[in-house]
């Protein structure tokens, strides 16, 4: 194949082109993100049931549901969350699971539960979908003046942007952190009672007089005769202004004088809600999160709402500025920036590397026309695979450069070789040299392609991410090979010349560095080639050096993937249950003013909201989004997300009236809202839910006592004071009370009603009927209230009903169809996930007999990818020897290149050690990236030791020889690989932390792999040799070949000096 090439050079530039150009059209079609679609495909069922508490939510429609979720494809667990009102079951699937025929198989499952379920939960529907909680952006809006109060800001919000933002393509759903203008009707029981009127009948006559009524056409089809006439007859329309609601007529008394809903009533242009309290820096504002739809593409989205965002800026008053107080999609676009950079950088440094060991710029150019040929056809192969422009396969690019090198060195490095030892011209020198290195490199891609294969058919979401590294490396390395047999060869014959002398510099710095590259070689060659003769006692060291490995490895914390500032973080806050937004506002505006005015020079923006909580929504929970300034802005060492977090730990837990925590987002955001620790602590032997929260409550108090963990916290909401109205149905009955008038004039009174809609702006919005608010403060106000019977006399509620306080939850949660409660945490500063798991299970093997700990989001993830890891690096590796011995036909001399591989391993375990690395899944890559980089120096030298054996040369001269020769491309592809890599090793700034974790571990790997396996390797080969051909050399027969090999190596010592200083003369 390659003299075909090299008698057509123009053909074999034609196949670069176009590989080439498929990578740059590639590139224009690749989406780019910062990391592939990892997280587990999610969806959720939602259920509405108005008035009912979670306990009666829980029983009737969530454990209904529950029983039915059986035999769904590829799930994973679910969870649910039953709150007052209404329900949330979570199913969370395998990764390589369809969402959508996950969605249709859950929503089959549920139809066959809805008939057992309330006809209230019936007839308001239960709703299936493609869930995803992990907020996109979060859009701000303020008025610097602070003249716009936050209940105008959010109508305009809904009213003009809520729409054209949730209809983008690519956006999953919004969440508004306030609500429209609605109608508020705010009743006074005393003003009703003196006028013998119940909420009832305001309600009556509001539905009755604020209605379109449709009273058709004159002229209307089939019309008499002769009609000449045809227009539509408007009778009466939705009312629009508050005095047209004041105005309603109640009752027309006999006198004629006329009861209206003003004399009753205080009515004014409210809001729909008033759960939450939104600001921005101290000051009103509103804001609404955009959650990703599943499968879209990040940066494209957050792009297109942003854009939209500006369009729609027009409609907003002077003064209100949009602020991004959570945008994830900078560190995204500067992840991909920082890599590509890195990119660059290690083809420059791989180009220096060369050139110093070529010394020849001809001869250098042929390996660096590789890199832009191999890593163009990677990104086709990307776009051919369906994959992205991400971390992880940009990653994977850095570590093929000097992957892809290494194929076009062995090229050049071998015909230079032939030239000046046998006289050819190049064209002759290539057609000799590729057949004597063709089965050498097609060895060294199959043994770098099957480490890292067996990664592709992995599961779950460590496996999605190995497949990023597999796909793009193997990809790599076959267009590599591909270039140095088609492009490579034709390169050498028509760049290189025939150069009468040595083919290295004498004088000047290549001189220099020749003279002592050539003595370091011949210590080398004399080294290695001792240890081979005595191979026992080296094999004893080789064994002591393997077990500091597996000591050391064994000493690595655990964890998934590292984490990043991201350039934002999150607030929580809690003030105790039944605490109202006032007092929890209060709280709020405390950790406002230590955000601002301690951390405030690195802090671009701070949104708070009251009544709102991924742990729940409640009057007694807030939260905050912290947007940092650029990471060029800050001080990595004190003002890092990292650091900002801890300090805020210690100063937020000196809050008297609350509970606030600082957390930072895990690494992948599909993966959950919070990095650290995430699990479920379920109540497997029934114990009851009382049972449950006081060992929920004895495991936080022991967590907080342990120093390796920080910020562990319930995610949901403490049980609270709850008020129970008990209606006695048989001395209602007798007074001639209505049950249903009961029930109604309750929800009008302390609840709110909704009624009908009105039409404000044009828009269509919605009545809401409430009692006023002196009137639903304490339990003895509900004696204001009355009901008429059915001889129309007006009934006190405290003649039929009493009250008593009882203790509850808002929110009840259930893991897998059992009792739970959710707690998520934090490991402590130096301290890895994998470690701060092991304390929380030794904590919950200390509580009551019942309760155990399931994980779940990216703590399920993290231990997941933990048990994946041995099987793994087994497979891989008898992978790498299978294929040997099929290169070899042989069992035993791959055992030489296998055995270097744990000194590989050693180099990349003592570097994560060093350097505080967990043993996470950028680890695991790194480690089988060093498994095929320790394996291909090792069959450079295996390789020629065993051709020269073949053609008759003495066991240990054969192995002299090829360390001596190999030495030169072993040292220069090594060299380039880690140079190549070490723009990785010292990044900082945006998403450094991934790069050092993977670029640490590969250059260490690589150095032993370098370094310490060149000289076991010839010792391995003698050693095997003469374990499974014995007989073929006598001990003495040995040594003596020993003898003869370290004088062959003076003598060629001493020729090499003579012919420099006969040059020089």
């Amino acid at each position: 194949m390659a003299n075909f090439f090299i008698d057509r050079p123009v053909f074999a530039w034609v196949i670069a082109i176009i590989i080439m150009l498929a990578g740059v059209l590639s590139i224009r079609e690749l989406p780019i993100e910062q990391y592939p679609q990892v997280a587990p495909p999610t969806v959720a069922i939602n259920a509405s049931y108005p008035g009912a508490s979670a306990e009666t939510v829980e029983n009737a429609v969530t454990q209904v549901i529950e029983q039915r979720l059986t035999g769904i494809d590829n799930l994973r667990y679910f969870n649910s969350n039953s709150s007052d009102g209404s329900m949330t079951i979570t199913l969370t699937f395998e990764p390589e699971a369809d969402p959508d025929i996950a969605q249709v198989q859950t929503q089959n499952k549920v139809q066959g539960a809805v008939t057992q379920l309330p006809q209230e939960v019936q007839a308001l529907g239960v709703t299936v979908t493609k869930a995803n909680e992990t907020f996109l952006l979060v859009v701000g809006y303020y008025a610097e003046d602070g003249s716009i109060d936050d209940k105008e800001l959010s109508d305009m919000l809904v009213s003009n942007i809520q729409d054209p933002i949730a209809r983008i393509n690519g956006v999953g759903s919004v969440r508004v952190f306030g609500s429209q203008h609605a109608m508020r009707i705010w009743l006074d029981p005393e003003k009703l009672n003196s006028y013998n009127m119940t909420p009832l009948d305001v309600r009556q006559a509001v539905a009755v007089q604020n209605t379109d009524i449709s009273a058709g056409q004159l002229g209307m089809k089939p019309a008499v005769a002769g009609q000449q006439i045809n227009a539509t007859v408007k009778a009466q329309s939705r009312l629009e202004t508050v005095e047209d609601f004041e105005n309603i007529v109640l009752r027309v008394n006999n006198d004629g004088s006329q009861l209206r809903v003003k004399d009753v009533a205080k009515v004014e242009l409210g809001s729909e809600s008033y759960d939450r309290i939104a600001r921005y820096k101290r000051l009103p504002a509103t804001g609404i999160a955009v959650t990703l739809a599943t499968g879209a593409n990040a940066l494209k989205t957050a792009d297109l709402v942003k854009a939209r965002v500006e369009e729609l800026k027009s409609s907003m008053p002077e003064g209100v500025k949009v602020i991004y107080p959570l945008d994830t999609t900078p560190f995204v676009k500067l992840s991909i920036e920082s890599v590509v950079h890195t990119l660059i950088e290690a083809v420059v440094l791989v180009f220096l590397v060369m050139l110093l060991f070529l010394q020849n710029l001809r001869a250098t150019l042929i390996p660096t026309i590789a890199v832009p040929v191999v890593l163009l056809g990677t990104f086709a192969v990307l776009l051919a695979f369906g994959f992205s422009i991400n971390v992880l396969t940009m990653f994977a690019m850095v570590l093929a450069i000097g992957l892809l090198v290494d194929d076009a060195i062995v090229v050049v490095e071998n015909v230079e070789r032939v030239m000046s030892e046998e006289g050819l011209p190049p064209r002759e020198a290539t057609r000799k040299s590729m057949g004597q290195i063709t089965s050498a490199l097609v060895g060294i891609a199959v043994v770098l392609s099957t480490v890292f294969i067996p990664m592709a058919f992995f599961s779950g979401s460590a496996g999605a991410i190995y497949r990023q590294f597999s796909i793009t490396i193997v990809a790599a390395m076959a267009l590599s090979v591909v270039v140095a047999l088609v492009l490579s060869p034709s390169l050498c014959a028509t760049l290189l010349k025939h150069t009468e002398g040595g083919r290295r510099g004498e004088t000047g710095f290549f001189g220099w560095f020749n003279r002592h590259f050539n003595r370091g070689r011949d210590k080398y060659q004399k080294t290695a080639t001792n240890m081979a003769s005595r191979f026992k006692r080296y094999f004893v060291m080789y064994l002591i050096l393997v077990g500091g490995m597996m000591f050391i490895f064994t000493r690595l914390p655990g964890a998934f993937l590292p984490d990043e500032d991201q350039g934002y973080m999150f607030l929580m806050l809690n003030t105790p249950p039944s605490a109202t937004a006032e007092r929890t506002l209060e709280s709020a505006k405390q950790v406002e003013d230590y955000f601002l005015e301690t951390h405030g020079d690195a802090i671009d923006d701070l949104f708070t909201v009251v009544g709102f909580s991924f742990a729940g929504n409640a009057q007694n929970a807030a939260f905050g989004f912290v947007g940092l300034k650029d990471w060029e802005e800050r001080d990595l060492e004190t003002q890092s997300v990292f650091a900002i977090a801890g300090q805020a730990m210690g100063a937020l837990s000196q809050l008297k009236d609350a509970m606030a925590f600082a957390f930072f987002p895990p690494p992948i955001s599909s993966l959950g809202n919070a990095s650290g620790f995430d699990f479920q602590l379920v109540d497997r032997g029934s114990n009851g839910h009382e049972a449950l929260m006081a060992a929920r409550n004895q495991l936080l108090g022991m967590a907080a006592q342990n120093p390796k963990l920080q910020g562990v916290r319930p995610n949901g909401l403490s049980d609270v004071p709850q008020y129970k109205i008990d209606i006695n149905s048989e001395r209602a009955a007798a007074m001639g009370v209505s049950l249903s008038d009961v029930n109604s004039t309750l929800q009008i009174a302390w609840g709110s009603s909704y009624v009908n809609d009105f039409v404000d702006k044009g828009r269509i919005k919605r009545v809401y009927l409430q009692g006023e608010a002196p009137y639903r403060m304490m339990p003895e106000d509900l004696d204001e209230w009355y009901v008429r019977n059915a001889d129309g006399e007006m009934v006190a509620f405290n003649t039929f009903s009493t009250g008593r306080w009882t203790y509850g939850s808002p929110k009840l949660e259930r893991f897998n169809g059992t009792s739970s409660v959710n707690i998520q945490g934090a490991p402590a500063a130096g301290i890895s996930s994998g470690v701060a798991m092991a304390e929380i299970e030794a904590i919950a093997a200390k509580l009551p007999e019942g309760f155990e700990i399931e994980w779940s989001g990216i703590s399920y993830e993290e231990r997941q990818t933990g048990s994946q890891a041995p099987a793994l690096y087994a497979l891989s590796v008898l992978i790498v020897f299978l294929c040997l011995a099929a290169l070899y036909e042989s069992w035993a001399v791959p055992l030489a290149v296998m055995l270097v591989v744990p000194l590989g391993i050693l180099g990349a375990v003592i570097a994560a050690f060093l350097k505080g690395l967990p043993n996470d899944v950028y680890l695991q890559v790194a480690l089988l990236t060093t498994v095929g980089l320790a394996s291909k120096n090792a069959i450079l030298i295996v390789e020629f030791a065993k051709e020269l054996r073949e053609e008759g040369m003495d066991l240990l001269e054969a192995v002299a020889l090829a360390a001596r020769q190999r030495f030169r491309p072993i040292l220069m592809t090594s060299m380039a690989f880690m140079l190549g890599v070490t723009p990785l090793a010292l990044s900082s700034g945006a998403g450094s932390a991934s790069q050092n974790a993977i670029g640490i571990a590969v250059m260490g790997g690589m150095a032993a792999a370098t370094f310490l396996a060149i000289f076991f390797v010839p010792m391995f080969y003698v050693m095997v040799e003469r374990v499974f051909h014995r007989g073929d050399l006598s001990k003495k027969e040995l040594t003596s070949t020993a003898q003869r090999a370290e004088n062959r190596v003076e003598h060629g010592a001493e020729n090499d000096t003579k012919a420099q200083e006969e040059e020089q003369k």
